[in-house]
């Protein structure tokens, strides 16, 4: 997933370049109109792509993983700069005297939402490239549509995080977290029932529905976790990565799921103020 994630940032990079290349070219044709001649740079020079080409950690990471795609398959570069050029606010943005950061980061934002990831032979590019990068796709989308969307001009560190875990805990307790929902996937299924009166199963999302069994693996089986730290943290992720109303959703299950396992004696937690 780390290696799509980079590649992707990297791709908005390659797509400025070759936009920079095209310009460099326009200008040397021998009848080169006047827009060619003294051609819009917002594009060459927007500042959120910049802040992507220097992240020192972004660098580093494509240059070990030797992920270079873009310098080998520049097609692909090509025909999505072909694509962003068809769009009318490509051609708005380029008509502006000058651009701050917000702008930038509109463009740039929707050059990722409404050309890469919709993108049909990219699609097949990375399937063909790597099959199990079409799991992660969706995923990794997102991510880049939200750290698109929060990026700050001056918080750069937000663009990309090589490391997956924080530390050997954190990866550990991510590896037991799975293990957990995955070898109790059917009991921790039977204490979501009944909890959604209004709701069928079927009818939850996707989504929402790990997101519970990961909070009821973390009530039950990780006594050191106090519950209100597992609720929010799951509340966080739902804002993150499900559909608007999912955090009241879930916030409303896990509650009356933590009142029943209060009750009956199976919220076992070590130590004090952890419930």
């Amino acid at each position: 997933m780390q290696d799509l994630n980079a590649l992707l940032l990297k791709l908005m990079v390659a797509i400025r370049d070759h936009a920079n290349d095209y310009l460099q070219k326009s200008q040397k044709k021998h009848l080169a109109t006047s827009e060619e001649k003294n051609p819009s740079l917002a594009f060459v020079n927007n500042k959120v792509i910049q802040l992507i080409e220097k992240h020192e950690g972004l660098s580093e990471y494509l240059k070990n993983r030797k992920l270079d795609n873009w310098e080998n398959d520049d097609e692909y570069v090509a025909i999505l700069f072909n694509e962003l050029k068809k769009q009318d606010w490509y051609g708005e943005y380029l008509r502006e005297i000058s651009t701050d950061f917000k702008t930038d980061k509109l463009l740039v934002s929707k050059l990722y939402k409404e050309v890469i990831a919709p993108n049909d032979k990219l699609y097949e590019y990375l399937e063909d490239h790597r099959l199990t990068w079409l799991d992660d796709f969706p995923l990794v989308n997102t991510s880049i549509a939200k750290m698109l969307d929060k990026i700050a001009e001056k918080k750069a560190d937000t663009v990309f995080s090589p490391q997956l875990y924080k530390n050997e805990e954190d990866r550990e307790f991510s590896a037991a977290l799975l293990q957990k929902v995955i070898l109790n996937d059917d009991k921790l299924a039977e204490w979501i029932d009944g909890k959604t009166p209004n709701w069928d199963k079927e009818r939850i999302a996707e989504i929402d529905m790990i997101i519970l069994k990961m909070g009821i693996a973390e009530f039950l089986y990780f006594p050191s976790i106090p519950v209100k730290v597992s609720i929010n943290e799951y509340l966080e992720i739902s804002k993150e990565y499900s559909t608007p109303k999912s955090s009241l959703f879930i916030n409303g299950i896990l509650d009356k799921l933590v009142k029943e396992l209060t009750k009956n004696g199976d919220l076992n937690k070590i130590g004090r103020g952890l419930r």
